[in-house]
């Protein structure tokens, strides 16, 4: 039975840990939030139903949003204990059914969106927090943009050291943060206490009644930057599990930014002077403008870490699921599986990064294009749930309209008002995540074609093969390892082109002869009991012939080499005892368009043929090659 006082401390140290990634993003919301609707894009004019309505509407979304559907309700939607776009695909694709196929492409272009959003927030996070430099002093205005590319250079640079040291360095930094924040906030409230009348959601709706059709717009575009980072929680559920990070958000983060946002609000009553039209840094005592500026900047690059880890993630299941290029990807836990690192996508974050510094220059300029992504993304997930609860959790529809319908709708006036955006900056991540959708389709359209290509192709039977063997008068005494794209359950099965083409160019038989196929179930993880599957076609003097399916989760690591050599320890698969003395054939495909194939399927090979030339080779993704001895056989594939 496990210790209940070890159990309570590693979940006090798991939610330390996510602290320091999984909240930097909505932690640093209030830097520029509530600044954007009144000296932001909205200009509401500084009035005390102004102020008490715009802060009801902030505190609310939180709670309705954040509180009640994300930590709540989405955080228990977990594919094996990932979260994120991905584990919503996996669960949905379960129950095959042809009502959730437009669901699913939806939430394949949720899923490029959010690396959209991924490259926005370490600019837009960075980018407020240095711009406090220009309430101290207006000396730093034409330094803000070069500090801000040091600092998320910085950032990029030590992503490789993985997610868990990372946080373990930046939970100190974020209760320092959070407290900050807190007392800056309270200490505002206590000076003009009738902003805790903004806790009335009245006043929001009230605000919003008086406001004209451009307003509303303008004024939901600011309040959905204080909710920006519900995603990416929820996509950083792998990295610590949902326990840790509602333990986080209801004792520390929640109280902070409630108060922060009241303490705003109290601000603006008091008819004090927002100096630079900045409300944040106003409400810091002059002497320690400095040390927030730091303090803040800290903050807001943990902010771009919850984006960072969470694109890796969902990098990494995009991959296993059959949805983009394989490229290579470093664990950074020796525990944790759900921590990695992919220097491809780190990178490419990066330079995304810095271009929007350069071209937008200031918070505010890129608020415009920030939040349109985000509430596409918080919508697909809205309309995910309803079929989630439908078909997992068995929920009537009365149920779930009252939950995830209302909420629902609370998504689409913040995607409707986001949607003015688009030409504003909006149209960024939306180009990013309809990029990355079209790689995403293009791939899984050009791996299935490849796939029916090859299968398709005429090949000797089992039985056949087997007809083959006993009439041999000599045979290698060797075992050959061939990888097969399916499965092989019967005899009457065909033997893959693979193997064909093999036997044609060598005209020699192997003694053992294995075909392995591996499958990427759409669950993260997979038990020792389900890793792999035995078939046994011929077993006697002249040797065997053998079928093993090699099952591995979305967010394993799909080391083929390891789980065969093991199953050679055990004695389950009848190989040498040294992987050096086996030989592994895989196959290099190499597409040819049919002569009747259509212009627009031709431009759509050609792209795919693109893509395969940046990712990594099947054999180096199945870590095939390392010990043994490996053979790769070219064959060409008709594309119809």
């Amino acid at each position: 039975m496990q210790n209940p006082h070890k159990s309570k401390g590693k979940l006090l140290t798991m939610s330390f840990a996510a602290l320091g990634v999984v909240f930097g993003d909505i932690g640093t919301s209030p830097l520029y939030a509530v600044n954007e609707m009144f000296f932001g894009h909205g200009q509401i004019p500084v009035t005390q139903a102004n102020v008490l309505g715009s802060i009801s509407l902030v505190l609310w979304a939180l709670t309705l949003i954040v509180a009640f559907k994300y930590l709540i309700f989405v955080l228990r939607a977990d594919n094996d204990g990932e979260g994120g776009v991905f584990a919503l695909y996996g669960l949905l694709n379960k129950y095959k059914k042809k009502s959730l196929a437009f669901l699913m492409i939806i939430l394949t272009l949720a899923a490029g969106l959010l690396f959209g959003d991924g490259i926005i927030t370490p600019a837009i996070s960075v980018l407020s927090a240095v711009e406090g430099l220009n309430v101290a002093t207006p000396i730093f205005a034409s330094y803000i943009v070069p500090i801000t590319i040091v600092i998320l250079t910085l950032l990029f640079a030590i992503q490789y050291k993985g997610t868990a040291k990372i946080g373990k360095v930046f939970g100190p930094i974020l209760i320092i943060w959070f407290v900050a924040i807190a007392i800056l906030g309270f200490k505002q409230i206590t000076i003009n206490p009738q902003i805790l009348q903004a806790l009335n959601p009245v006043y929001g709706f009230e605000f919003l009644a008086a406001s004209s059709m451009k307003s509303i717009f303008l004024i939901l575009g600011a309040v959905m930057l204080a909710i920006t980072g519900g995603e990416a929680l929820y996509a950083d559920m792998g990295h610590f599990g949902k326990n840790p990070i509602r333990v986080s958000w209801f004792l520390v983060v929640y109280p902070a930014l409630i108060l922060n946002y009241l303490g705003q609000g109290a601000l603006l009553l008091g008819q004090n002077q927002i100096i630079n039209g900045n409300i944040f840094y106003s409400m810091v005592p002059h002497a320690l403008i400095f040390p927030m500026v730091i303090l803040a900047t800290l903050a807001t690059v943990i902010a771009s870490q919850a984006l960072i880890s969470g694109a890796f993630s969902l990098t990494t299941q995009a991959i296993a699921l059959g949805l983009l290029p394989r490229l290579k990807i470093s664990h950074t836990h020796h525990e944790h599986s759900g921590q990695i690192y992919i220097n491809f996508i780190n990178w490419a974050l990066y330079i995304g990064c810095v271009c929007l510094v350069l071209v937008f220059k200031s918070s505010s300029a890129l608020a415009s294009a920030y939040g349109l992504a985000v509430s596409c993304d918080m919508v697909t997930t809205s309309l995910a749930m309803m079929a989630i609860a439908r078909n997992k959790w068995n929920w009537n529809y009365v149920k779930i309209f009252m939950i995830f319908g209302l909420l629902s709708i609370v998504d689409l006036s913040f995607l409707t008002a986001n949607s003015i955006k688009f030409l504003e900056g909006g149209f960024v991540p939306l180009t990013i995540g309809v990029v990355l959708f079209s790689v995403m389709r293009t791939w899984k359209w050009g791996r299935k074609s490849t796939f029916s290509a090859y299968s398709s192709q005429d090949t000797l039977s089992i039985s056949a093969l087997i007809k083959l063997k006993q009439k041999a008068t000599h045979l290698v005494n060797q075992t050959v390892i061939f990888m097969a794209p399916k499965p092989l359950e019967k005899a009457s099965d065909n033997t893959p082109a693979l193997f064909q083409a093999y036997y044609e160019r060598t005209a020699a038989l192997p003694k053992n002869i294995v075909f392995v196929d591996v499958i990427t179930q759409k669950v993260p993880y997979i038990s020792e009991e389900e890793r792999h599957n035995v078939r046994v076609f011929e077993k006697g003097n002249k040797g065997t012939i053998l079928g093993v399916t090699i099952n591995f989760g979305f967010m394993e690591e799909s080391n083929v080499e390891a789980v065969l050599e093991d199953m050679a320890s055990h004695k389950e698969l009848k190989l040498e005892h040294d992987p050096k003395q086996w030989h592994v054939v895989a196959s290099l495909e190499r597409l040819i368009p049919a002569t009747d194939l259509s212009i627009m399927k031709r431009i759509r090979l050609a792209y795919f043929k693109l893509l395969r030339r940046n990712s990594e080779p099947a054999y180096e993704y199945f870590c095939l090659g390392n010990d043994v001895q490996l053979t790769l056989v070219q064959i060409p594939v008709k594309i119809r």
